[in-house]
């Protein structure tokens, strides 16, 4: 049984490529900002943002591709439930850092399986991470490490790359902090089969 994958995101497609599940990458080119501040001005939670997000994604792959099972997935940080954005610069994610360095915050990752325009399964996850208390150069040099494109693509910090040093701790599944909370889905996915 083949996926469509509803995300542009090469971790993500990586995940599932890992536990090999059959998937192809159809991407829903929503506008997430657009949908981001329209929910922000509602008073969405982080986490209802996210949500709103997996599902928003996967419905709208969904409808043109009848009878498939289609994944949508949205990941956003919540620092004392503030949604914090990608960054656009690399400004921007130095400033991002600085807001995160020596706190705790929560990435939460929301899944969402459609089938012909309708949602039939989601699974939302919350990790809990520590950054420890780093020197601003500290965060500098870590960001120069990382490529623009990858930077402004997948936020301020890889967990799958450098991103670890980063932290004091972190509590949570590591393939969800990535981007998917690859066990849920695969339970889903066995019992869709049956």
């Amino acid at each position: 049984m083949k996926i469509i994958l509803a995300s542009k995101s090469g971790v993500r497609k990586k995940i599932l490529d890992k536990y090999k599940i059959d998937n192809e990458v159809i991407v829903s080119n929503v506008d997430e900002d657009e949908i981001k501040n329209s929910l922000l001005l509602e008073g969405a939670s982080p986490m209802m943002i996210s949500k709103n997000l997996a599902e928003i994604k996967s419905i709208k792959v969904s409808t043109k591709n009848p009878d498939r099972l289609i994944l949508g997935a949205d990941s956003v940080i919540s620092l004392n439930d503030e949604l914090i954005n990608k960054p656009k610069t690399r400004d921007e994610a130095l400033s991002i850092l600085k807001k995160l360095n020596n706190s705790v915050h929560y990435l939460i990752s929301s899944v969402c399986i459609s089938k012909n325009g309708s949602m039939i399964w989601n699974h939302t996850d919350s990790s809990e991470l520590k950054m420890k208390n780093l020197t601003e150069n500290l965060l500098v040099d870590y960001l120069n490490k990382i490529k623009t494109e990858t930077l402004l693509a997948y936020g301020v910090y890889q967990i799958e790359a450098n991103g670890l040093d980063l932290f004091e701790y972190i509590k949570g599944d590591k393939d969800s902090i990535m981007g998917l909370p690859i066990r849920q889905i695969i339970n889903y996915i066995n019992q869709y089969k049956k």
